[in-house]
């Protein structure tokens, strides 16, 4: 069967290769044998085949940080999960045809849902939800600021707050942005620039600003805390800067605003399992009424990886870039 290997860090379409392996056999008395049918690739991933992210793991290593499959096998002692049943894994390489994994490594999903949606829903509709419900009671009507308001997170950050009454300004580096994201059902989007936060002020006016999220850091972070009311809170989940984030002493010490960070995988490895089912069923059930919806650009299979991930790195894109191991879905 064929499955991705990294050898090496570097750019990522250069440090990935197609390979054949053994399928593997039968499943444990606690495991389950998948095949994998979508898998997309995330910013994290390509930060990750790069060697630039928060952790390196040891090589060769198979990646894969999220992606949904069918079950094809059960061990004697598994009861959550059936032969047939699409699953989503928790399990953190699952770019292969097949993989067995711990029963505890997957979740049920409605099988009723888009494929390729189930497949982006354990990193970035989890990380939009988390963030949105994990530092502030927001109420109907509150305001939440977000930059890299285009990316799946983002996408995934609109969509949660319309559907919860929430009403979000959402700040683009490019024009044509603008249009798609409204459509999504952003009440206001931004192109960044010099007077961004006076404009953002323009449209939340008085009202209370307590949530700002930020992908970029760097001198985007001060931005963002700039949009927020005294005593907001800035949560960062990433460095498309490349700098580290930058927040002055007014913005800490006479406005009383808080910069945190956020990680998903760390907060998954502490939620106790009924919590994580609880999330994921709440989550894939907005896939199934379309509350949740990412664009999809375009899908490969597992012997176009290095295609796949040029233009997953590719800037301008107007959606994710998925994997399918076993052929189209």
């Amino acid at each position: 069967m064929l499955a991705i290997e990294l050898t090496g860090f570097g750019t990522p379409h250069d440090v990935c290769r197609c390979i054949e392996i053994d399928a593997p056999g039968a499943p444990g008395p606690d495991e389950v044998t998948v095949d994998s049918l979508a898998c997309p690739i995330n910013p994290a991933e390509l930060l990750l085949l790069a060697g630039l992210y928060a952790s390196k793991p040891p090589l060769p290593y198979q990646p894969g940080i999220e992606g949904v499959a069918r079950v094809t096998a059960v061990g004697a002692n598994v009861t959550s999960v059936n032969v047939g049943d699409k699953v989503m894994s928790l399990s953190r390489n699952n770019w292969a045809q097949s993989l067995n994994l711990s029963a505890n490594e997957v979740i049920a999903m409605p099988e009723q849902a888009d494929t390729l949606q189930l497949a982006m829903l354990k990193v970035n509709p989890a990380t939009a939800w988390l963030m949105l419900t994990q530092y502030c009671d927001l109420k109907p009507g509150d305001w939440v600021v977000q930059n890299a308001a285009n990316s799946g997170v983002g996408h995934s950050l609109i969509q949660l707050a319309k559907a919860n009454g929430w009403r979000t300004v959402n700040v683009v580096r490019r024009e044509e942005l603008i249009a798609p994201l409204t459509a999504a059902g952003a009440d206001a989007v931004l192109v960044d620039g010099p007077d961004l936060v006076q404009r953002c002020k323009a449209i939340t006016g008085d009202a209370s600003v307590k949530l700002g999220i930020d992908a970029v850091a760097g001198s985007a972070t001060t931005k963002i805390a700039d949009c927020l009311s005294d005593d907001g809170t800035v949560v960062n989940y990433g460095f498309l800067s490349g700098e580290a984030c930058q927040m002055t002493p007014t913005q800490i010490v006479f406005r009383g605003l808080t910069l945190t960070g956020f990680w998903l995988a760390k907060l998954l490895g502490s939620m106790p399992r009924d919590k994580i089912e609880a999330q994921y069923a709440h989550l894939s059930n907005l896939v199934v009424d379309g509350t949740l919806n990412t664009p999809v650009e375009a899908t490969y299979g597992l012997n176009d990886i290095g295609t796949a991930l040029k233009h997953a790195a590719r800037e301008g894109r107007n959606g994710k870039i998925l994997l399918t191991p076993n052929g189209a879905v």
